[in-house]
């Protein structure tokens, strides 16, 4: 299954595992900041709303940068900048907070971003599911370790502790990383710029299904992340206590670890946006399952179907917005796809938590209708007309014949 994954992301992935092991401070933040630093419900969680605005600017902006100054600078510099921050951030003033908490999370977007251009191009279109799936299985490998592991932390010794240990072990993770990257054939120095290539929207344009694909990730991670904000609360309204729930969301990492790398080796030669627009019409129909009742059985099934859907799309999808990219702008479509993957962190407590409270029956009708029209979305995108590659994209499409060696290593 990973016999054409190259040796840099074999180790950008391993680093993806050891960074998701150590980054645990994000799930108990709200649980710091109304514990030992005293904030109430409110001040909490407008200061982690902060923090989400960071990781999704992060993620927006990190390929845009990695563009121009190189991704392997810009993970580094990101890696850094987010360690030196979180080992600090104990013994900064509460009013301090408000400023270097969105840095943090500012910075660690920029590592996401700059590590999906870093695995887009050390692998020639149409090859790159396979890596992005590894990575994927890697992180979320790492914060199936993780999260027990701060829990342990914290009762031993202090929730400080949580931010000394993440913040180390960004900054060993920098290291390792300024280790790999420079191996023989996977980095530049800087990166090659094209003064007359067209700008970002101009190849957008040109590449129509890319931005209904991105409109459709937008919607469908504010469906998909409700089990993260509404559901527990939901579940809880209906007799289910705070077990269930972390059943249910192990439900969910043990499906992935067990099926994602699995499910991209079968679907390799599958049109993608077939894939992905199925995906998406799944984790519709795993909220419509909520819609007769909360169950334990509803439940169930709703998280497996919500689970395989995250499977079909959320990896083709990365794939396909790296093929589609011209390699001069990579990094900034990677931004995009990141950026979007990652958007529901801040639209969907709000906008999901304001529904449960006005209107409750109305929520999981809402999102099945929302997803389901992005799966639609994504379904008939394939139908629109792009020009022609300068290789045959793969993808799934069509098999590749020719890897683009004079490009995919010039933005590293």
């Amino acid at each position: 299954m990973l016999r054409g994954v190259p040796r840099t992301v074999r180790l950008l992935a391993l680093g993806a595992f050891f960074n998701g092991v150590v980054s645990f401070t994000f799930v108990y933040l709200f649980v710091y900041l109304t514990g030992p630093r005293g904030l109430s419900v409110a001040q909490a969680g407008v200061l982690s709303g902060f923090g989400g605005a960071g990781i999704v600017a992060g993620n927006f902006t990190g390929g845009w940068f990695g563009d121009r100054y190189g991704h392997r600078r810009m993970l580094l510099t990101g890696a850094c900048v987010s360690g030196a921050v979180l080992v600090s951030l104990p013994l900064l003033p509460l009013t301090a907070l408000y400023c270097v908490l969105p840095l943090a999370e500012y910075a660690s977007g920029v590592v996401r971003a700059a590590n999906s251009a870093l695995v887009a191009v050390s692998v020639p279109e149409g090859r790159r599911r396979q890596s992005f799936a590894l990575t994927r299985f890697a992180g979320n490998g790492g914060f199936a370790v993780g999260p027990p592991l701060g829990a342990l932390i914290a009762a031993r010794f202090s929730y400080d502790w949580l931010f000394v240990i993440d913040g180390v072990g960004t900054l060993l993770y920098a290291a390792y990383a300024a280790r790999i990257l420079p191996a023989p054939g996977t980095a530049h120095p800087r990166p090659v710029r094209r003064p007359d290539a067209p700008g970002l929207w101009s190849e957008l344009r040109a590449r129509p299904a890319v931005p209904v694909l991105l409109a459709a990730i937008v919607c469908v991670d504010l469906v998909y992340r409700q089990q993260y904000s509404t559901l527990p609360v939901f579940l809880a309204d209906h007799g289910h206590g705070t077990q269930f729930y972390g059943w249910l969301i192990a439900v969910n990492g043990g499906v992935i670890l067990c099926l994602e790398l699995p499910a991209a080796h079968a679907l390799r030669d599958r049109a993608p946006l077939g894939i992905v627009g199925t995906g998406l019409l799944l984790v519709g129909t795993g909220y419509a399952v909520l819609i007769p009742g909360a169950g334990a059985l509803f439940a169930v099934l709703m998280m497996l179907s919500l689970t395989v859907g995250e499977i079909l799309y959320k990896t083709p999808a990365t794939a396909y917005v790296a093929d589609r990219a011209p390699a001069h702008a990579q990094g900034r479509f990677q931004s995009l796809y990141a950026g979007a993957s990652i958007s529901g962190q801040v639209l969907a407590p709000p906008l999901g938590g304001a529904l449960y409270a006005t209107a409750p029956a109305l929520l999981w009708p809402a999102c099945a209708v929302l997803a389901g029209v992005a799966g639609a979305a994504v379904l008939a995108a394939r139908r629109l007309r792009e020009p022609a590659r300068p290789l045959r994209a793969t993808g799934g499409d069509t098999p590749h014949t020719e890897p683009e060696t004079s490009e995919k290593t010039e933005t590293l």
